[in-house]
């Protein structure tokens, strides 16, 4: 397998580096890692404590890396998630070589699934019906999780996600996705991007109280700040029933 991926990344790659696999075991769990890692220059130390050039290994731009949980993978369990696979922007054609060599497809469209997570997330939020303070401390929980999944390489779980959204009731937040159904599965991988765009807005004053996702900002809702005006185009439907009521 090595001397297969190593013709491949020579076939590939404009410079050198370093292929580094890694057999790991964390409990009852068996990881795989893969990484292609090049060197930079650095500052080392010599036996005689004077700074002196060194190489070192540069983790912090990895233009390939892999890892696979073969745990999940041999117990059969239907899944599309024992692999997480990292690129860097130009190395597509890399990516697809190596994707190739180890039988890999796409299994998730990560971008999309976070989207449709984040609408279920409001959904819910506006179905409960929650004052600013809560609505704000529940999106706060789910970005917060969802980062934490990012800095750990692992995906976003739906019954874990929602036993911290509501641990008075974990199970809300799940079975309002089931229900309505989502179609989402139970474990996602987070998008970064995606993820960092969505916090809530809200605002209160002489009595009126708005609060909205943020990436709704600019499509179903616009900011007219030469006029100090917000301009919502999809009302909700509990709002235009209460004014329909009004009006009669």
């Amino acid at each position: 397998m090595a001397e297969r991926l190593a013709q491949t990344l020579q076939g590939q790659l404009s410079v050198g580096g370093y292929l580094v696999i890694a057999h790991l075991q964390q409990g009852d769990t068996e990881t795989l890692l893969m990484a292609l890692i090049h060197q930079r220059e650095g500052i080392g130390f010599n036996d005689a404590h004077q700074a002196v050039p060194a190489a070192q290994l540069n983790t912090s731009q990895l233009t390939l890396a892999a890892r696979i949980n073969l745990t999940q993978w041999q117990s059969g369990v239907e899944s599309t998630q024992y692999v997480s696979f990292l690129k860097d922007r130009g190395g597509k054609k890399l990516a697809d070589g190596v994707a190739a060599l180890l039988g890999m497809e796409e299994g998730i469209d990560a971008p999309a699934e976070t989207r449709t997570l984040l609408k279920a997330f409001s959904d819910y939020v506006e179905k409960e019906d929650l004052d600013d303070d809560a609505s704000r401390e529940k999106t706060d929980t789910l970005v917060d999780y969802a980062n934490e999944q990012l800095r750990r390489g692992e995906p976003m779980t739906l019954e874990e996600l929602s036993e911290l959204v509501d641990e008075k009731q974990p199970k809300a937040f799940y079975d309002h996705i089931r229900n309505a159904d989502y179609g989402l599965s139970p474990e996602i991988p987070p998008d970064k991007r995606t993820i960092s765009q969505f916090r809530r807005f809200t605002g209160r004053s002489g009595g009126v109280s708005i609060s909205f996702d943020s990436h709704l900002l600019g499509s179903s809702i616009e900011y007219d700040e030469t006029q100090d005006r917000l301009i919502i185009k999809q009302v909700p439907k509990q709002l235009k029933e209460q004014l329909a009521k009004r009006k009669e």
